[in-house]
């Protein structure tokens, strides 16, 4: 394990990465920062480019042409300049609302994004779960307090995502050519020694969950057997991405959010950007479709 970056953030989250551009990148929500590191090829890359954001913002894809990003913001879409930074509204998300944010997505298998808000102070049930796809967004699940652990299997015909605050993760049947649910949600996984966070599945439909307050990552069979735990230099581990040509490495974001003065004197790490060797295949998201 690997400190990917010296920057210590306030509330990592969104890690991703493109196959095609070599690029991974980062955010820091609450910092209203856009992290990301060209050419890593293995993962790692050579330096860190910090981008200022007017907006918080706490995840992004890939548009199928790769000519521009779609980042999820506190108010809405909007789409990207990768190159500029150029930011253009693209729809509305909750803008109405000032008392929520945007927080935790993946790309579904289709091209679907499903993207997700929570209240600024995690009040109680004010947060969503939406499916954009074409240029149509629509909510599937509201009364959310902390949506997290957006993840699809291979096939595309499971979704997962948490309530951070109930401790559990959920399951739902998707249709794999439009990333859309099929039924209702079950519970998966439940009584964590942490809170599930940011999540992603492995090339074998394994799932992996961030544990906010555990320092680690921990790995689960689709079936739900304990199949793994990665150790993580910071106690508020976030969200997992995998990173690299081969998808062999493990980009994992942290937060300081919550400690106090006394915590971050007795950890340094917290807030890091984590890179791990990892001894199984990952996979990668799909680019969005627009």
């Amino acid at each position: 394990m690997v400190i990917l970056d010296d920057h210590r953030l306030e509330l990592g989250e969104g890690p991703g990465y493109d196959p095609a551009t070599g690029l991974a990148w980062w955010f820091d929500i609450v910092g209203r920062r856009l992290f990301t590191r060209a050419g890593a090829d293995d993962g790692l890359g050579t330096e860190t480019q910090v981008f200022d954001l007017p907006i918080a913002a706490s995840a992004l894809a890939f548009v199928e042409d790769g000519s521009r990003q779609l980042l999820l913001a506190e108010d809405g879409l909007y789409l990207r300049d990768p190159v500029s930074g150029a930011l253009e509204s693209h729809l509305p998300l909750e803008a109405d609302n000032p008392a929520t944010r945007s927080n935790d997505a993946r790309v579904h298998p289709s091209g679907a994004f499903w993207v997700s808000t929570m209240g600024w102070q995690t009040e109680p049930g004010a947060g969503s779960i939406y499916h954009y796809r074409a240029g149509r967004l629509q909510r599937l699940f509201e009364g959310v307090t902390i949506p997290n652990a957006i993840c699809f299997s291979p096939d595309g015909r499971i979704a997962y995502y948490a309530d951070t605050a109930r401790n559990t993760v959920f399951r739902v049947a998707t249709d794999p050519a439009t990333g859309l649910p099929g039924g209702a949600p079950e519970v998966f996984l439940t009584d964590f020694d942490g809170g599930p966070d940011g999540a992603v599945t492995d090339a074998a439909g394994n799932i992996w969950i961030a544990i906010w307050g555990a320092g680690r990552v921990a790995g689960f069979a689709p079936d739900g057997r304990v199949i793994g735990s990665i150790a993580v230099g910071a106690a508020h581990a976030s969200c997992p991405a995998f990173i690299g040509a081969d998808a062999r490495r493990m980009l994992v974001t942290s937060a300081r959010l919550g400690l106090d003065e006394a915590q971050l004197r007795a950890a340094p790490d917290a807030g890091a950007t984590f890179c791990i060797d990892i001894d199984f295949a990952g996979k990668f998201d799909p680019r969005v479709m627009l």
